[in-house]
């Protein structure tokens, strides 16, 4: 009885090993994406992120007047079946130009952080992997740009641009000051990564075969350093969208009539006591979207982090 009692153990094991042994592969990014749907709060965060990224690509479709429509018979109205976030006071519809809004703060958030990613991932890479004098200077460097004030930088540069220059213009100068400010704490962050794994044994082993230096930066190190950062990415958009709120609210930032969420919070806030929702919408956009967009980081972050996948 004991020896067929043993048997069925083994076999049992053995099937248990077999389906093991059959069972997929997962991949870092799905494990992620399996563990980030789980963190309901992350999840319907992330559904939110990926609808005003398609309503404000699809602006034309899903608004119901044009960009700058006027209608002076229907000046300041509120909110109605009509106008649902009311109109402004030249009769254009608010909700209409919180979409459009979206085109301009979105992508000036989108765009400055993938410029600042690629400036700070390659800075921070071959600082890291140089190691020695090379990334002492080149981080002495980083420090200096830290000690100059950031706002400051924006504000100069967008004050160089001349005042009657096109929307084109004055969308590059965005993107060129915040990307050239936000690349600093990622080149800190990968500098940090590469650091930490230029020991490790599978970049000695890719070094004793005779792989060049940027092999080993793009193949074996940098894919291992992606976790922290597109967690950085996804955690620096909405201080980017606070810094465009910001420039375009004191009059930095696009140049009217294009429609962004701070240059409407501008306009409103002067009529608060009459027409309240002018400033009201633009400011539950702007919170909305950074806290839609903090959430989605922490989530994601708590997905990428090997630590945390014994508690779910």
């Amino acid at each position: 009885m004991a020896v067929e009692v043993r048997k069925a153990e083994a076999i049992d094991d053995y099937v248990l090993d077999t389906e093991i042994l059959e069972r997929p592969p997962y991949s870092m990014w799905r494990d992620m994406f399996q563990r980030l749907r789980r963190n309901r709060l992350s999840f319907i965060s992330m559904i939110a992120i990926v609808t005003m990224v398609l309503m404000a690509i699809f602006a034309k479709f899903v608004t119901p007047y044009g960009r700058d429509q006027t209608d002076f018979e229907h000046t300041r109205d509120g909110p109605s079946a009509t106008h649902w976030f009311g109109t402004d006071k030249l009769g254009r519809d608010v909700y209409t130009r919180i979409v459009y809004g979206g085109q301009v703060s979105l992508g000036v958030a989108f765009v400055g952080s993938i410029t600042a990613l690629v400036i700070g991932v390659v800075y921070g890479s071959v600082s890291g992997y140089t190691g020695g004098r090379v990334d002492d200077l080149m981080m002495r460097f980083v420090d200096l740009m830290f000690g100059f004030p950031q706002l400051l930088f924006i504000i100069l540069l967008m004050l160089v641009i001349p005042p009657n220059s096109s929307e084109a213009l004055s969308l590059v100068g965005l993107f060129i000051g915040l990307g050239a400010i936000s690349w600093l704490n990622v080149s800190r962050l990968v500098r940090g990564q590469f650091l930490s794994l230029r020991e490790k044994e599978f970049v000695e082993a890719a070094v004793a075969l005779g792989a060049s230096p940027m092999r080993i930066i793009f193949r074996h190190i940098l894919p291992n350093s992606l976790g922290p950062i597109v967690v950085w990415l996804m955690l620096t958009i909405p201080s980017l969208i606070m810094t465009e709120a910001t420039l375009s609210f004191i009059g930095l930032g696009v140049r009217p009539p294009t429609p962004s969420w701070g240059g409407m919070l501008s306009e409103g806030w002067r009529a608060m006591r009459t027409s309240p929702w002018l400033a009201i919408f633009p400011a539950v956009a702007i919170s909305f979207t950074m806290l839609v967009f903090n959430f989605f980081g922490d989530g994601l972050r708590d997905a990428l982090d090997p630590t945390m996948r014994g508690r779910d």
